[in-house]
């Protein structure tokens, strides 16, 4: 099959679809790849790198959506991508369509076939192929929240683990799955007080292992949300409810409770954010202020760290991808109900659930489909 990798044009997204190792690897199992010019020269991949794994370098994107049959991305397709792409092109990325009605609308349009890193699962349940960017954002947010804290970046002033003298900062870390136990790992080294949200005891219970009392675990049905919030210095929300809009747990009201200067950074923002006063930012401008607090809301996170997390990301993506270009989409996805379960939208019809129930779309059982 021709794979296509095109650069990543949404504002500060500097990641790529495939390292030069991936490159190799599809090459030797008989695949064409086709990556555009100098599209991994910021994750610190050279055009020589990809050629000499024995990719074809192509000057521009239009190109390459026109010759591939297969377009491999990182971030979701800008509107400028989704009037290049043909129908029945398999489009390989992360989509997060519940949060996206125009993506969503012109992808239906296209009548491709669009799967999504995000919605894949494993036999328990878990989203391997989202797992080791959330992992990455969940300690960037601690990484950005210390730093917005700070008095220069319109913070409280103060140090996350304190001080001689000076008290550690409260940190309350909103979803117990993937970003918060990495938001735990960083919190917790940097020496803050930190209380862990979830609903599930069970879970709650796996991070006490793990942390011992360095963290404080609160089940979400037992507590009260307003006051832990009103006594935070930095929120981090990292709740997830897989392919679906994530649910506002943080209020307008639970914001204006909040110490000037406190920080919230809202991992969730690329499902619509957990927290009611939040709107997508950019690396190139990530905050803004509601009621004296500070809002981080970066919506591609591990794009600034962008070789970690190609690579991180690759490891994970690339046997799937293997799989779509050897058997082709049919029988790759029927063979395998996990891999399946990213398929989002199918030649105009949505494939997803949360994604029919976010706009209105009638459902298509994807297995009758493929």
């Amino acid at each position: 099959m021709k794979i296509g990798v095109p650069k990543e044009i949404k504002p500060q997204e500097n990641r790529i679809g495939l390292t030069p190792d991936s490159v190799k690897t599809l090459v030797s199992e008989g695949h064409e790849v086709l990556v555009e010019n100098n599209g991994g020269f910021e994750a610190g991949f050279d055009n020589d790198h990809y050629k000499s794994a024995g990719a074809k370098i192509i000057e521009k994107a239009t190109d390459i959506f026109n010759d591939a049959e297969i377009i491999v991305k990182v971030k979701e397709p800008q509107k400028v991508e989704v009037g290049m792409i043909k129908e029945d092109q398999i489009v390989y990325t992360y989509l997060h369509l519940a949060a996206a009605k125009e993506l969503t609308e012109g992808l239906i349009k296209s009548k491709s076939i669009n799967i999504a890193y995000e919605t894949v699962t494993d036999d328990n349940g878990r989203l391997p192929l989202l797992a080791p960017m959330s992992a990455v954002a969940g300690r960037m947010s601690v990484q950005a929240g210390a730093h917005c804290l700070e008095k220069n970046q319109k913070g409280r002033g103060i140090l996350l683990g304190g001080a001689p003298g000076g008290e550690p900062a409260n940190v309350l870390i909103l979803g117990a799955g993937v970003v918060g136990e990495n938001a735990a790992t960083i919190a917790t080294g940097m020496k803050a007080n930190v209380h862990i949200v979830d609903k599930s005891e069970e879970r709650l219970k796996q991070l006490v292992q793990m942390f011992g009392d360095k963290i404080i675990p609160e089940q979400s049905d037992k507590i009260d949300l307003g006051k832990l919030v009103a006594e935070a210095d930095l929120v981090v929300g990292g709740v997830l409810i897989p392919g679906a809009e994530a649910p506002k747990l943080v209020s307008k009201e639970m914001i204006k409770s909040m110490k000037r200067g406190s920080v919230i950074v809202d991992v969730a923002i690329d499902q619509g954010g957990c927290v009611e006063t939040s709107k997508p930012t950019t690396h190139g401008d990530p905050t803004f202020i509601v009621d004296d607090v500070v809002h981080y809301c970066v919506a591609n996170m591990p794009g600034g760290v962008p070789r970690t997390s190609t690579f991180a990301l690759n490891k994970v993506t690339l046997p799937y991808l293997i799989k779509l270009a050897n058997k082709g989409y049919q029988k790759a996805l029927s063979e395998d109900k996990n891999f399946l379960a990213g398929l989002n939208i199918f030649k105009g019809q949505v494939t997803y659930k949360a994604v029919s129930e976010a706009f209105g779309y009638d459902y298509a059982d994807p297995s009758k489909l493929v």
